[in-house]
C-alpha cells in the first residue's frame, strides 16, 4: 500500500464525494468522509484501500456484521428462486417462515401478528394506523428526544431536531409529546426531588396532559423507544416504563414500543422493552432485522392486528430477498451473537469507565447503555455544558484514525458494532477511539 492510499479519504474517495455532490439530494450529505467498497465482519475497507474498523454498524443495522458467510448464502440462494412477487397479492413461504418466527420471539405472553414492511419508519407509521383503528381514537403521545422517522406521520411524533422538522408545514394532528425520563440527569436535581425521578415524567402525562390538554378517552397510544437512540441512547429507570403501562392499562390506551434501533439482540435481548418488566401492545422493528437488507416489521398481539382487507399494505413489504437476509439474521442471533452483545456490552462498559478519568471532556458526563448500545456523553465541566465542538472533533478525527463512531443527541457519541464483534477487535476500536477524543481535547484546549 503506498502512503498516497493511506490519505482518507484517498484520491478515489474524494472523487465519488465530488460527484455526490452534483447528483445526490442536499438532503443527503454524509458527515463523514467514508467511502466504502467492502466489508466484513466488524472491519471496513474504502475505495482506497483503508481499513477501518466499524462501531456504528450502518446505524445499528449490520447486526451479523459486513457480508455474512450465512447471509450472504441466504440471499443468493433466494435471488436464483425469484426476487418479487408482491405478497399483498400472493402466497410465499419464505415470508411466512418469517412472520412464524417473528410471532415466537414477540414480546408478548399471547398470540402475535406480524405485518411486513419496507423501514423503521413505516413500521411506525402503520403501527400507528393501527392503534387508531383498534380503539377508534386519534391521539398519540409521544416524547421529547424521540427520532421515529421523516416521513409525516413518523415526523409528526419525531422531536429530536429541529431541523428535521423545520420547513414542512403543520404536522400530521393529534400528536402530543411530553418529557422522557432521564435518571442521570434526575440525579443532579435537588434531593427531594430526585427520589421521584423515575416517575416524573410519567405523572406529567396524568396530571398536566391528561387534566389541561387531551381527555385520555381520546388517546389511542402512547409510543417510546425503550431507549432513546437518536436522542442520545438515554436509558430511563425501569420504573418509568412500568408506570406507562400502568397508564395505559388505566387509560385503555395501546403501548407502542419503536424497537428499530433497540431491537433484535441488541440489547442482550431480543427486544430492549424486555429489560424493563412490561409488555407492550405494539412493537416497530427494522434496522438489525435484515443484516443490511431493507425490511421491517409491525408485531402486535393477536387480538389487535384485526384490520380488515386493504386498510394497509404495501408493494414491497415482505420482499423474498430481505426475508431471506432476515431467516438467516435471526438464527444467527439466537445461537450466539445475542449472548455476544451482552458480554461485549459488559466489557464496553467496563472500558469506558476506565477511559473515563483520562479524558476531561468524559469525566461528567454519563456512560450510560445496555448491552452494545452505549453512549458517552461528552460535557465541558460540572454542570454537564454540552461539549457539541468536541465530539464533532472526535467523529472527523476517528475517521483519520481508521475509525467509524456515530453521533447522537446533543454531544453523545455511541457505539453500537456489529454484534458479532469480538473483544480483540473491540480493544482495537478503543484505541481508536481513545487516541481521537485526547487529539479533539487537545485541539479544544482542554489537554
Amino acid at each position: 500500500m503506498t502512503n498516497e492510499t493511506l490519505l482518507r479519504p484517498g484520491p478515489r474517495g474524494q472523487a465519488i464525494i465530488e460527484r455526490d455532490d452534483h447528483v445526490m439530494s442536499g438532503s443527503i450529505q454524509p458527515r463523514y468522509p467514508f467511502v466504502m467498497d467492502h466489508g466484513l465482519g466488524a472491519r471496513v475497507w474504502d475505495v482506497d484501500g483503508n481499513e477501518y474498523i466499524d462501531l456504528a454498524a450502518g446505524i445499528a443495522v449490520t447486526a451479523t456484521g459486513h457480508a455474512h458467510p450465512k447471509v450472504v448464502e441466504a440471499i443468493t440462494e433466494q435471488a436464483k428462486k425469484f426476487l418479487h412477487i408482491a405478497g399483498t397479492d400472493y402466497y410465499y413461504d419464505i415470508q411466512v417462515r418469517l412472520a412464524e418466527k417473528l410471532a415466537r420471539i414477540a414480546p408478548f405472553s399471547d398470540p402475535a401478528r406480524v405485518f411486513l414492511c419496507n423501514s423503521g419508519a413505516e413500521s411506525v407509521e402503520g403501527a400507528v394506523k393501527l392503534a387508531r383503528w383498534y380503539t377508534g381514537r386519534q391521539n398519540v403521545i409521544a416524547f421529547y428526544g424521540a427520532f421515529h422517522g421523516r416521513t409525516m406521520g413518523a415526523l409528526a411524533l419525531t422531536a429530536s431536531k429541529v431541523v428535521q422538522r423545520d420547513g414542512f408545514g403543520a404536522m400530521v394532528p393529534g400528536v402530543y409529546h411530553v418529557p422522557y425520563n432521564n435518571p442521570y440527569r434526575c440525579l443532579h436535581m435537588r434531593e427531594e426531588a430526585a427520589c421521584h425521578a423515575s416517575c416524573i415524567c410519567a405523572d406529567f402525562i396524568e396530571q398536566v396532559v391528561f387534566k389541561k390538554t387531551v381527555s385520555p378517552n381520546s388517546v389511542a397510544a402512547i409510543i417510546l423507544e425503550p431507549i432513546q437512540g437518536e436522542g442520545g441512547y438515554v436509558v430511563p429507570d425501569a420504573r418509568f416504563v412500568q408506570q406507562l403501562r400502568r397508564i395505559c392499562d388505566d387509560h385503555g390506551i395501546l403501548m407502542i414500543v419503536d424497537e428499530v434501533q433497540t431491537g433484535i439482540g441488541r440489547t442482550g435481548k431480543w427486544w430492549a422493552v424486555e429489560h424493563f418488566g412490561v409488555e407492550p401492545d405494539i412493537v416497530c422493528s427494522a434496522k438489525g432485522l435484515g443484516s443490511g437488507m431493507p425490511i421491517g416489521a409491525i408485531l402486535s398481539r393477536d387480538h389487535i392486528m384485526t384490520w380488515p382487507p386493504g386498510a394497509h399494505g404495501n408493494t414491497f413489504g415482505g420482499n423474498p430477498i430481505a426475508c431471506a437476509a432476515a431467516l438467516a439474521t435471526l438464527e444467527l442471533i439466537e445461537q450466539e451473537y445475542m449472548a455476544n452483545a451482552a458480554a461485549q456490552g459488559e466489557y464496553l462498559m467496563d472500558a469506558l469507565h476506565e477511559l473515563q478519568p483520562r479524558h476531561p471532556s468524559m469525566r461528567h458526563g454519563r456512560i450510560q447503555g445496555i448491552g452494545l448500545m452505549v453512549g458517552v456523553e461528552l460535557v465541558k465541566d460540572e454542570q454537564r455544558t454540552p461539549a457539541k465542538d468536541i465530539r464533532n472533533r472526535a467523529e472527523r478525527l476517528a475517521i483519520d484514525n481508521g475509525l467509524l463512531i456515530l453521533g447522537a443527541g446533543e454531544s453523545v457519541l455511541r457505539f453500537c458494532p456489529p454484534l458479532m464483534i469480538d473483544a480483540e477487535t473491540l480493544d482495537e476500536g478503543l484505541r481508536r477511539f481513545d487516541e481521537s477524543l485526547a487529539q479533539a481535547e487537545r485541539e479544544a484546549g482542554l489537554l
